[in-house]
């Protein structure tokens, strides 16, 4: 009986201990499971499973979403959000524009929404604020807007042919004294260039003091005829000092003289250089001879040669802004006066005319220049041009698509307007890209897709309605 009792008070003392042990023990509180809701490939976040593993195309290890991720809370809420297709998690392949089943498993299709990360594109990564932070990631946003273009091309100076003009006696003479005497000398407009002594011009001048002398006799007559006569006859010999070039102001000073002069003087009919110079004491001039060369250089013209796909853009009328190194890159506004209406069969290019003011002879003939045109164009899809990463073969931009995810887009592109740059298919207006911090978020991006990194999801004839 005492060896029955003693064995019941050590069982009960045993089990208090044990029971005191284990309250001991115990934890306060646990930390709550968190609840995967399925697997996917890293990768190819469009593929999705129910149950850990490796993916069938890439053979990386599946990562598990948990109920309580950002991507997970955002699939949950699918009342606002677009509906891209519907898909089946075990065969990301089999796509349909309509809910139901998959007719090969028979198993439920899901949902793909707009802005659903498991949509993105392959290459998205996600980027912490911290890291953006620290790599200088800036966003802007696609625009319409009008831009313009900029044609650059190269040019020659020329002189303005309607602004050569050229020196000739009409008659036969010597030349006595010469006042413009070097080549290079400016001239102005009515300057004395040099006289000559022209016994044919001297002759002119008697016939035309002794008409003057008849008709003054005439004037005493009572023949109304004889009178018109005679002022025929001083009408004919002025008009005869005038084809030898005499001035009305020289021919009126030799009306009040009644003196013919031996040596006419010559004047510049325009102002400008004397480029050439065949003028010289004491020698005979003949009216085949070119006497000077008189170039007025306060107007010139530029020659541009510009490509024919370039040509076609240009048209008279329009202005161009032409630079020089000898201006300092002043620029100089000129207008084009005239397009070449042929094609030059060996540099394949169109000359194109300008003309334009210059002010202190700064340009000067056969000087090269550049020649700038403005073309205007009309409202396109633009954004930043650094936000346009060029690979030679291809161009792609990272749109921010929230919650630190970046995805890559493929664009084409057009011109350029100065630090923008026209897109003409891969964006829409509205959408917020990445202007700066783009290369290494592209490094990022290649080395997550690996080789796979140019894969795209399956195309669209897998679709089924």
């Amino acid at each position: 009986m005492k060896r029955a009792l003693a064995a019941i008070t050590l069982t009960a003392a045993a089990f208090a201990g044990g029971w005191f042990a284990s309250r001991r023990s115990a934890p306060v509180s646990q930390a709550p499971q968190r609840k995967v809701l399925h697997y996917i490939d890293p990768m190819h976040p469009w593929y999705k499973s129910d149950k850990p593993g490796i993916a069938p195309d890439c053979n990386m290890a599946l990562v598990p979403v948990y109920e309580d991720d950002a991507a997970a809370k955002q699939a949950r809420q699918p009342d606002n959000r677009k509906v891209l297709y519907y898909y089946d998690p075990q065969q990301p392949a089999y796509r349909s524009n309509n809910p139901g089943l998959n007719p090969e498993t028979g198993d439920d299709l899901v949902p793909m929404y707009e802005n659903d990360p498991a949509s993105f594109s392959p290459g998205t990564i996600q980027i912490s604020t911290e890291k953006q932070q620290l790599i200088g990631v800036k966003t802007g946003v696609a625009e319409i807007a009008s831009g313009s273009r900029t044609l650059r091309a190269v040019g020659k100076v020329t002189i303005d042919e309607r602004r050569v003009h050229h020196v000739h006696s009409r008659t036969e003479g010597w030349i006595e004294t010469v006042h413009a005497d070097y080549v290079g000398r400016p001239v102005k407009h009515g300057e004395r260039l040099f006289t000559l002594y022209s016994p044919e011009l001297f002759a002119s001048q008697q016939e035309f003091l002794l008409a003057l002398r008849a008709r003054e006799t005439m004037q005493r007559s009572s023949r109304e005829e004889d009178r018109r006569q005679m002022d025929s006859l001083v009408a004919a010999a002025r008009h005869r000092l005038e084809q030898w070039e005499l001035t009305p102001q020289q021919i009126s000073e030799l009306e009040q003289s009644r003196k013919p002069v031996r040596e006419i003087p010559f004047y510049s009919p325009h102002a400008g250089l004397i480029t050439v110079r065949n003028a010289f004491p004491h020698q005979m001039a003949k009216p085949d001879m070119e006497l000077y060369t008189i170039v007025d250089y306060s107007r010139v013209w530029v020659i541009a040669d510009l490509y024919e796909y370039e040509a076609s853009e240009i048209r008279p009328g329009m202005t161009g802004m032409v630079t020089s190194s000898y201006t300092q890159g002043r620029p100089m506004q000129a207008r084009v006066t005239f397009v070449q209406p042929e094609v030059d069969p060996m540099t394949r290019t169109v000359k194109v005319r300008l003309e334009l003011d210059n002010p202190g002879l700064a340009l000067k003939p056969d000087m090269f220049v550049d020649v700038e045109f403005r073309l205007a164009r009309p409202k396109q899809l633009m954004v930043p041009a650094s936000a346009v990463l060029d690979s030679g073969l291809r161009k792609r931009v990272f749109i921010d698509r929230g919650e630190g995810y970046f995805e890559p887009r493929e664009v084409e592109t057009s011109e350029t307007s100065g630090d923008r740059i026209a897109i003409v298919k891969g964006l829409r207006a509205g959408d917020r890209i990445v202007v700066s911090g783009n290369f290494l978020i592209d490094s990022e991006s290649q080395l997550k897709s690996g080789a796979q990194r140019d894969a795209t999801p399956p195309p669209a004839e897998h679709r089924h309605d």
